[in-house]
């Protein structure tokens, strides 16, 4: 059985997984209750939602485009 010529190989497909698991991550950090017009919900400016989550979102999508341009060795 001949080898099909993929532009990707299989450590890109890993690591695009990788990157696009991280980047949902991030926004499930993102997630949570809001504030109403009735009730006012402090948790929207927490670190987590306003820093850590978008950091991590970014990394995720860094990750995935050097997935797209890692050169396989062979």
């Amino acid at each position: 059985m001949e080898k099909r010529d993929l532009a990707f190989g299989r450590m890109n497909f890993i690591l695009l997984a990788v990157g696009m698991a991280v980047v949902i991550i991030g926004f499930i950090l993102m997630s949570g209750g809001s504030s109403t017009e009735e009730a006012y919900n402090p948790d929207i400016f927490s670190t987590r939602r306003i820093v850590v989550a978008p950091v991590v979102c970014l990394i995720g999508f860094l990750s995935m485009i050097y997935a797209v341009v890692h050169k396989s060795k062979d």
